[in-house]
């Protein structure tokens, strides 16, 4: 095995990119980082029948906007390519590994059609588990049923008596009785394998170190262990991560809006607070920080700090996050963001747009909200004069409009339109004429 970190995110080009996913890339990316490694992508797309075009667009652009560079991947080839399951697939790489198995006696042919597995269907959890029909059969019927082209599937043939132990970094050693291994299919009728036997081999083959996932995978671990020990292969080391809930810890999901990197996006969130947050979601600091940008992050990120407990997605503190990241944000790196929303709702030439841009930074929560911060200064509305009454500091209508007209020239002469420097203008003001 490599002594040099070797991580891998390996998405399947199925649509948007969940922010678990996200999570797993950035988490695999600061694994490698954190020890001078080097961070691989691999496309899974031996699904054929969940491929979504286009998909292939969205995982490279997530990745570039987010600083996630890879060392590794399509296009850039480090020696371990190609880094696309079905260009791997045609190379016949898997079913040589397939064919290797049964000769070993841990895979076997299985000819069962539809009808008989739906047969086989129980009542309790886990839908059809396979009964090890086609492990009785003879050579000799295998080699007919192969020679006739009947239509086939490759199968672990996983022991039945026993008990298999792996261990993980995150919720440590795990034991599981062997009974409740299904011989998992490895290569399927279409000649292309299975993502779990893929990913075992490639894996392998890129010499990934460090595996990590989401813990929806820990109850398939122990047969990926069982395929290494088959083949004679070192095991990776595990890293599971925690599930991601919403408020009402439900997993997240699509109905909540906020489950994908676009989502996001889209919503008016900065990349930045994206990376930062998301990098929290299940994994925490040795310290009471909580604003990171990604260099700090490499720095500062210890994978045995990731918790095992859900991690709740907390839209108040992402919004939290996200206005002190505008806050803080260079006012010309802010501008040319702001500039589009600014001119969807402000036509007029004669207003300098980067004093408003310079107005509203210090108090937006997301990018989507300028135009309604905004709006007043294309056609401005008409205020009920009843503001301006305050039984307090005994302030009318009249009052008021003598003390704007005071103010007016005073505010014409102003070029700092920053909070604080208006802040300290009328104060100045107030305090000059004893008001």
């Amino acid at each position: 095995m490599n002594t040099k970190i070797r991580t891998r995110f390996a998405p399947s080009p199925t649509g948007k990119m969940h922010v678990g996913n996200l999570r797993t890339a950035l988490y695999a990316y600061l694994i490698a980082k954190h020890e001078n490694g080097d961070f691989l992508i691999r496309i899974e797309d031996t699904d054929q029948e969940r491929f979504v075009e286009g998909a292939l667009d969205i995982i490279n652009r997530t990745m570039e906007k987010t600083g996630l560079v890879h060392d590794e991947g399509p296009g850039k080839d480090g020696g371990y390519g190609p880094y696309v399951q079905s260009e791997r697939q045609k190379t016949g790489l898997y079913m040589k590994h397939a064919l290797d198995l049964i000769d070993k006696g841990e895979a076997y042919y299985c000819f069962c059609d539809k009808e008989r597995l739906e047969s086989l269907r129980g009542d309790g959890p886990g839908g059809v588990r396979y009964d090890k029909h086609c492990l009785n059969l003879s050579d000799q019927e295998v080699k007919q049923k192969l020679d006739a082209g009947s239509l086939y599937v490759i199968r672990q043939n996983n022991p039945v008596e026993g008990h298999t132990t792996f261990n993980d970094e995150i919720y440590g050693k795990i034991t599981v009785d062997n009974s409740e291994l299904d011989d998992m299919i490895l290569m399927k009728s279409d000649g292309f394998p299975t993502y779990n036997f893929a990913n075992v081999v490639d894996d392998h083959l890129m010499e990934i170190t460090h595996v990590v996932r989401g813990n929806e995978y820990l109850s398939s671990s122990p047969k990926y262990n069982r395929l290494y020990e088959a083949f004679g292969w070192e095991v990776p080391v595990y890293i599971h991560c925690p599930l991601i809930t919403d408020e009402e810890n439900h997993k997240l999901s699509k109905r909540s809006g906020h489950a994908s990197y676009e989502d996001l996006t889209s919503l008016g969130y900065l990349d930045e607070t994206i990376v930062n947050y998301v990098a929290l979601l299940g994994w925490s600091p040795d310290s009471n920080e909580e604003i990171f940008s990604l260099e700090e992050l490499i720095t500062a990120f210890d994978y045995r700090r990731i918790n095992k407990s859900p991690a709740v997605f907390d839209m108040k503190k992402f919004t939290w996050m996200n206005s002190e990241y505008i806050k803080h944000m260079d006012p010309e790196a802010f501008y040319k963001i702001a500039e589009p929303h600014l001119k969807s709702v402000i036509t007029k030439t004669d207003l300098d747009l980067t004093k408003i841009a310079a107005l509203v930074q210090t108090r937006l929560d997301v990018i989507n909200d300028i135009p309604s911060l905004v709006d007043f200064f294309e056609a401005l509305p008409e205020y009920d004069t009843q503001l301006h009454n305050h039984k307090r500091i005994k302030t009318n209508p009249e009052v008021a409009l003598e003390n704007l007209k005071l103010i007016l020239p005073v505010l014409e002469g102003v070029d700092d339109f920053s909070l604080d420097n208006l802040h300290q203008v009328v104060l100045g003001f107030v305090e000059s004429k004893g008001m």
